[in-house]
């Protein structure tokens, strides 16, 4: 585990956001002429979406970023 709390939600929420922005008929009609970069914008709000539900992130371990508590022996 290396994402907090707060990182989590904010992943959630922004995961949520991208995913919807593809589907959603409100937000669909604004990145509906943007082609194939709508679909990327699905696959970053799912892999934000996966972060967030397994609260770890590769590009965190690769970075040595760590955004929850460390656990006290």
């Amino acid at each position: 585990m290396n994402v907090g709390v707060l990182d989590r939600w904010v992943r959630f929420v922004f995961g949520l956001v991208l995913v919807m922005a593809a589907f959603v008929s409100p937000f669909a009609e604004l990145v509906a002429g943007w082609g194939a970069w709508k679909y990327a914008l699905t696959i970053c709000g799912v892999v934000m979406l996966a972060t967030a539900l397994f609260r770890f992130c590769p590009a965190y371990t690769l970075l040595g970023i760590r955004t929850c508590e460390r656990a006290q022996p």
